[in-house]
């Protein structure tokens, strides 16, 4: 199962915005972004007062790879997403990010239960996360309408999920999920349509670098 485990602060950099990859971090002036907005590289503070226009092909790729980094997700795993995402009925662009949000580990993120998606994934992997009553530690697996997202029992008694009650509530949550922080559940009403996913990313760019 691979995963990038570089600096996430230099990820954001260099897409020239907050990809909110730290959690709670990134919302603190700790966060790497606000003290150093430009590019990382020995470079990056040329780059960053270019006035050089971006080719298409640039902005599709930078759109691709922020893409990717948001879900964290490697390149091998995305193209095949977006091979299902062109074979199914629709948008393939918006297709596309509705396959990315039914991931596992985007639920338990969207739902409040991790800070981060690199965190959900954690505890997917951890094997502290149940996918209709079965264990389950696979963070790509594609949750469905009807599922139900919840803690194992043995993982709800650790500190970290006590605390995790109190604050799932302060947490929005989109409307295609339900969310209990009594029972730390979540239900897939249904699937996520474009409106409900509210990531700074133009789909048809992505859709544009594939079909070159």
């Amino acid at each position: 199962m691979a995963r990038y485990t570089g600096p996430v602060c230099k990820l954001c950099r260099r897409e020239g915005e907050k990809l909110f990859l730290k959690g709670s971090r990134c919302m603190t002036p700790k966060c790497s972004f606000e003290r150093r907005s430009y590019p990382p590289g020995q470079h990056g503070r040329e780059k960053q007062f270019r006035r050089n226009r971006a080719s298409d092909y640039l902005l599709q790729l930078r759109e691709k790879q922020k893409a990717r980094r948001i879900y964290g997700i490697m390149e091998r795993q995305f193209s095949r997403y977006f091979s299902r995402a062109s074979q199914q009925v629709g948008l393939t662009g918006t297709n596309l990010l509705t396959l990315l949000e039914r991931r596992l580990d985007n639920v338990v993120y969207r739902a409040g239960m991790a800070s981060s998606r690199a965190q959900a994934r954690q505890l997917v992997s951890h094997g502290h996360v149940m996918l209709n009553g079965r264990k389950t530690d696979v963070p790509s697996a594609l949750v469905s309408p009807g599922d139900i997202v919840s803690v194992r029992s043995e993982s709800s008694r650790r500190t970290y999920f006590k605390v995790l009650r109190q604050e799932m509530d302060d947490r929005r949550v989109p409307r295609w999920l339900t969310a209990s922080a009594a029972d730390l559940t979540v239900n897939v009403l249904h699937l996520p349509a474009r409106e409900d996913i509210d990531v700074s990313l133009n789909e048809q760019l992505i859709v544009e670098y594939y079909s070159r």
